[in-house]
């Protein structure tokens, strides 16, 4: 299995930030969830982040909200998120879940982090649950031996950063703007800051996400931060694909395109 702190390290020994790539499990369809996130991979994605495909998703724009109805219409539960997770994770890149609160609250809190460490996955990005209610989740990831990843906004105060930061353990998920998710023509100007306000509070990694779609705009983010984080432009290409075959190849170019940028 390969951690985040593997993936990071070798990153930072080839002197670029590590490509992260999103997909909701069960988009286009259960099994083509695995195969196109195995794209990702052999296209250059060092992590995976699996979406588990949830009702109410709050934080997300329409790309993914159309992708996860998908994924939802497709039957898709927990069980299929697990499976997938195992299948990408046979891929080589560390695979990770996210996923609101609720979904994990349902299942139990240790069962899931127990299931996910044994699909081989090693942690979750829980964007809606705040450090003050976190001390569960951690210390049940913590006895799975998983990792925790919380986000900060360019609206948190210096106060609110050291609190999420000090909640995590495999990086630090920069929102590059306020709003939804999606892919936009310039990643906002706040990112950079965050990312530099964000340095003096931990030594963990410190990954943007939230509208990276291009191999230009992946190489200015890949300036500053330690990971670029892209999801939105993955899930257009396989929506705009006539068939599954195109879907793949678009997924290849566009990751190809994403790893050079990265690498500078």
């Amino acid at each position: 299995m390969t951690t985040l702190q593997t993936v990071f390290a070798k990153a930072k020994a080839d002197d670029r930030a590590a490509l992260i790539g999103y997909l909701p499990a069960g988009f286009p369809s259960k099994e083509g969830g695995v195969t196109v996130a195995a794209a990702m991979v052999e296209a250059g994605c060092d992590v995976i982040e699996i979406g588990l495909p949830y009702s109410d998703p709050l934080m997300d724009g329409p790309t993914i909200q159309d992708a996860v109805h998908r994924a939802l219409t497709n039957g898709t539960r927990i069980a299929d998120v697990l499976r997938t997770v195992e299948g990408v994770a046979r891929t080589g890149a560390a695979t990770l879940v996210m996923t609101y609160w609720n979904p994990i609250d349902r299942y139990g809190a240790e069962r899931f982090a127990r299931d996910l460490a044994n699909a081989g996955g090693v942690g979750t990005i829980t964007p809606d649950l705040t450090p003050e209610e976190a001390g569960p989740w951690r210390e049940a990831s913590a006895a799975a031996g998983i990792d925790t990843v919380f986000l900060v906004a360019p609206s948190s105060t210096e106060a609110r950063i050291q609190a999420v930061a000090d909640s995590c353990t495999g990086f630090v998920y920069a929102a590059s703007l306020m709003g939804v998710t999606g892919a936009r023509d310039s990643v906002g100007e706040a990112a950079q800051g965050l990312v530099e306000r964000t340095r003096p509070h931990t030594s963990l990694p410190v990954c943007v996400g939230l509208g990276v779609g291009t191999g230009r705009q992946a190489a200015e983010v890949a300036a500053y931060a330690d990971g670029v984080i892209v999801g939105s432009a993955f899930i257009r290409r396989v929506l705009d694909a006539p068939d599954e075959a195109s879907g793949l190849a678009a997924v290849r170019e566009l990751g190809a395109e994403l790893a050079a940028g990265v690498r500078g």
